[in-house]
């Protein structure tokens, strides 16, 4: 057995009993002092040793032992301590095994191998030899290699096709690539559980995307890059999943940094021992690390089992599972000892010890979990005494659904436990999980007859106290933290479905696309202090502002102000924000539309979304933007800017504050924010921005960029003039190349406008060399600024990334295409026409790339000048007449515009003053569009839909309505 590897010496060895591995004989010490060591065809014995030690020495004659097919023999350099066996090569890659060492603790320093290294991998490099040359057809040298010391970081492409060696730094840049470096990840805080297996199982997503998403994420690639530039990585997930995977990643990272941070408090209070660091470095949640370091915390004052252990009496309890026979409880009465003073006190010391055994074992709590999943288990919230009192009976009442209620845990939808926390935060419901009795009955029976049988007899003293241990360990403690793993899973769920139905919203929201080419008039309603009036022109400049009382008797003579407005600005758009007396002012409106008041002007008018339009128009933001304007009147531009552009306008409010559903507040407020803070960096990515005129608000958001990189562009900007291409993006100061890479891709430049200044720019420096001698021309253009060097490149219109240029350009060429023809007709003609040649897949191929990124090159290619993404969403809905509550009937059909969308069901805004709701249950796959049934089964605000009213609560002013189609 001597010769043996240590691996193998372990798994041999024998269990002394079938107990938990914390009551065996064999110390957890000499357990932990074994190293791993691969397992090889080549056994490491003396002899073998002597064999190879004689075969390195011929292979030191140059040349002469080189192979024909195989790789037989390698020589290691002299100062290493072992030899290094390869193993043939095979499917292109080679293997690497462990040395065997020589002398004890020495390892050879040019292959630092840790137990998390995969069995194959590929050779960086050999003296002489490149990368390329071991992929290729030709035969590695024998000759002396030198095995360089490589980083075990995303260097190599493990066990995966293609076998292309890639760096992540510098990106794949398109080239086919499935698997970055295995499915094994290094992490900071090593855990008995596998972070990638822990991911993928938790979200539903391919270990291999996993391992994927975890470099990328480590390497500080944003999610609107991820999401566009690397879909080959990511099997194609759109933002949300990888938000996901993003937002669980970050918990299990918190999960293993306290665990660590707890074994060294521990360890430095004495009180870590092995059964106890196993059981935390088991811990996937934070509510099973609380379970099982709640015991050991600083200002316990200890369980009972820690207070019976201090007793003495852990050895009995051990030794009636390990050897009853032998064990006497009334050896361990002290009469003067509380505790121990008595056989019932003992054996109730004894209770608790073996309680909290079974209740920390991790075999024992996966079989109660197990049993869970196949009963029926319920929560259930009753009105709380204390409430039906002193409560008030207002807020008692919007909880009237769930004063008695009850509903499986794998059926109860995610709105109902918001609302179930929410009347528990207030005291007004009790809620209680309710484990049916045949789980304990089982459980009970399982843990005394097979897990904690023990091997020898017991008498039926014994046998009675066990029972009682295990009935212990049921009920106080395995039953209460079954209760908390079940609300605190509910609740996570729901909030992260509803988080994840926030950012959905948002993003309705965001990409509403814009209205361009009109002058708009905002209107901020409001009685004692007046509607507030702003008019704006096509390019979003302020005309007029103004204030007009509606609503207070002097509706006709205002009524000449605003007709005289409108005719002056030739401004036919009115837009009404939806607040307080919204109803009022639409009325008024639309009463003078119906008397065609505002004649020879067709006008038409919209209800559009304010919130947040107060809270930024006192910001110091809008004090920046709009230094002479009174906050009151900053509230109506920025209504009329949200219909001309809403992107760039609600770029400018916190997320939180545009009202983007229900129970936002019930949430966690930091996954909240940072999941709608995502959501606004995709949108303004995906959409992208102009350079040379965006704000610096908007240019905060793209992917990559923050306030003062943005603000570095500004300054750049106003210094040198315009950005003529994405190259001159690298002389910003703060923009380095990680930078670039993420941000690149989103900017946009209008190229007549770069053309345009670099002819005038021309005509100057030509102008400049007439009137001026060569002495002192060279001298001026020593100082002019790059930007006059520079020339545009017309892809930097497109949605292409500059690390695909270069298979741009390829592509360009095999269709016998123009860069300059970008988004005319003729070259998505010929690009047709190779594509129903080649295939897509062929034409990749072709040009050594992924489809998705060829794709990508296609729509930047064909897509016309200027295009944004937001012409497929829907524009905001324009009304001329109004219809009242009071005139809705049962059946009538009506289309409207969704509001807001909740996991119980839509709001739809029909023009009543009062939205209805869609129930979830009505909105079916047969009734989306096919848009719709790839995304999700659900409805997003903005989107226009014919309804049929259902019902009409006049008195709750409720209107229930069933969705016909989506328009």
């Amino acid at each position: 057995m001597s010769s043996l590897p240590r691996r193998v010496k372990s798994e041999a060895k024998a269990p002394t009993s079938e107990l938990p591995s914390f009551l065996n004989s064999t110390s957890e010490s000499e357990e932990e002092e074994e190293e791993w060591e691969p397992k090889s065809k080549i056994a490491r014995t003396p002899h073998l040793r002597k064999k190879t030690e004689a075969k390195t020495k011929k292979a030191a004659a140059p040349q002469s032992t080189v192979a024909t097919k195989m790789v037989k023999k390698v020589a290691i350099k002299e100062e290493m301590d072992a030899s290094l066996p390869i193993a043939p090569v095979e499917d292109k890659k080679m293997q690497l095994l462990k040395p065997k060492e020589e002398n004890a603790g020495t390892k050879p320093k040019s292959l630092n191998r840790t137990p998390e290294m995969p069995k194959k991998m590929e050779i960086n490099s050999f003296q002489g030899k490149s990368q390329n040359s071991l992929v290729s057809d030709e035969k590695p040298s024998t000759s002396v290699p030198v095995v360089k010391q490589e980083k075990l970081e995303e260097e190599f492409a493990f066990d995966e096709p293609p076998s292309k060696k890639i760096k992540l730094n510098a990106g794949p840049e398109g080239k086919p690539v499935k698997n970055l470096g295995g499915n094994k990840i290094k992490e900071e805080f090593e855990m008995n559980w596998d972070i990638v297996q822990a991911l993928s199982e938790i979200t539903n997503v391919e270990p291999w995307v996993c391992a994927n998403l975890i470099r990328l994420f480590q390497e500080e690639n944003t999610i609107p890059f991820i999401a566009r530039y690397r879909k080959e990585l990511i099997n194609n997930l759109e933002a949300d999943a990888l938000r996901e995977v993003q937002h669980t990643l970050e918990e299990l990272r918190t999960v293993a940094k306290k665990t660590h941070t707890m074994i060294q408090k521990l360890k430095k209070e004495g009180k870590l021992s092995g059964g106890l660091l196993k059981g935390l470095l088991n811990c996937r949640t934070l509510e099973e690390l609380d379970h099982v370091s709640a015991p050991y915390k600083t200002g316990s004052k200890g369980t009972k089992a820690q207070r019976a252990k201090q007793l003495g009496l852990e050895p009995a309890a051990l030794s009636l599972l390990q050897n009853p026979v032998e064990l006497n409880l009334f050896s361990y009465i002290r009469p003067n000892t509380k505790g121990l003073a008595n056989i019932q006190e003992v054996e109730a010391g004894v209770q608790h010890i073996l309680a909290d055994i079974f209740a920390k074992d991790k075999d024992t709590l996966d079989f109660v979990r197990k049993l869970c999943q196949k009963r029926y288990i319920a929560i259930q919230s009753t009105l709380a005494k204390v409430s039906s009192k002193n409560g008030n009976e207002k807020d008692i009442d919007k909880f009237q659904l769930y004063h008695e209620f009850s509903c499986n845990i794998k059926n109860i939808q995610h709105h109902q436990i918001l609302a179930i926390n929410r009347g528990e935060n207030l005291k007004i419901l009790t809620v209680k999980v309710n484990i049916p009795d045949g789980v304990k009955n089982e459980f009970c029976w399982w843990c005394v007859n097979e897990r904690w049988r023990p091997k020898q007899f017991l008498k039926p003293d014994f046998m009675r106290l066990l029972r009682s241990s295990v009935e212990d360990a049921y009920k106080r403690l395995i039953h209460p933290l079954l209760c908390r793993e079940f609300r605190s899973k509910l609740t996570s769920d729901a909030e992260k479905e509803s988080v994840m139905m926030f950012g959905r919203n948002l993003r309705q929201l965001l990409l509403t696309s814009p209205v361009r080419g009109r002058a708009l008039m905002g209107v901020d309603p409001g009685y004692k202090h007046g509607c507030k009036l702003a008019i704006i022109s096509p390019t979003s400049q302020i005309l007029h502002t103004d204030v007009v009382y509606l609503h207070s008797g002097q509706g006709f003579r205002e009524a000449e102000k605003i007709k005289r407005l409108l005719l002056q600005h030739n401004c036919s758009t009115v837009v009404i924000g939806n607040g307080t007396a919204c109803r009022e002012t639409e009325a008024y409106f639309a009463d003078l539309i119906m008397k065609k008041y505002f004649a020879p002007l067709d006008v038409v008018y919209c209800i559009v979304n304010e919130a947040g339009a107060s809270i930024y128009s006192v910001s110091p933001e809008a004090c920046k933007e709009m230094p002479d304007l009174d906050p009151n009147l900053r509230s109506a531009v920025s209504i009329a800017r949200r219909v001309q552009d809403p992107l760039a306008e609600l770029v400018k409010i916190e997320p939180k504050h545009i009202g983007v559903g229900m129970y936002q507040h019930d949430v966690s407020q930091t996954l909240l924010k940072a999941t709608l803070d995502s959501v606004v960096e995709e949108c303004v990515s995906f959409v992208g921005v102009d350079i040379n005129i965006c704000s610096e608000i908007l240019l905060r958001h793209i992917a990559g960029l923050n306030t003062n990189r943005a603000k570095n562009i500004i300054e750049w900007r106003e210094k040198n003039g315009p950005f003529i291409n994405r190259e001159q993006l690298k002389e910003v100061k703060g923009l380095g190349p990680k930078t670039f890479q993420q941000c690149a891709g989103f900017i946009r430049f209008n190229q007549e406008y770069i053309k345009t200044f670099c002819s005038n720019k021309k005509n100057e420096l030509g102008s400049r060399a007439l009137l001026t001698k060569a002495g002192a021309l060279a001298k001026k253009k020593s100082k002019l600024t790059s930007c006059a060097l520079q020339l545009p490149n017309p892809l930097d219109q497109t949605c292409i990334h500059p690390e695909s240029y270069n298979i741009a350009m390829r592509f360009l060429s095999l269709i016998g295409g123009n860069a300059n023809d970008i988004g005319k007709s003729d070259m998505q003609q010929k690009v047709n026409m190779v594509i129903q040649k080649e295939g897509l897949e062929g034409t990749a191929k072709k040009l050594n790339t992924t489809v998705h990124t060829l794709q990508l090159i296609i729509d930047g290619l064909t897509q016309p000048e200027g295009y944004d993404i937001r012409k497929d969403f829907d524009k905001p809905d324009f009304k001329r007449s109004i219809v009242c509550f009071e005139d809705l009937s049962v059946g009538a059909v009506l289309t409207g515009r969704v509001e807001n969308a909740t996991p119980f069901g839509v709001f739809v805004d029909i023009g009543v003053g009062k939205a209805g709701l869609i129930p979830v249950r009505s909105i079916t796959e047969a009734k989306l569009s096919k848009v719709k049934k790839r995304r999700s089964l659900g409805l997003g605000p903005g989107e226009r839909v014919e309804v049929k009213v259902l019902n009409v609560d006049i008195p709750r002013s409720r209107i229930t309505l069933d969705l016909i189609r989506v328009l």
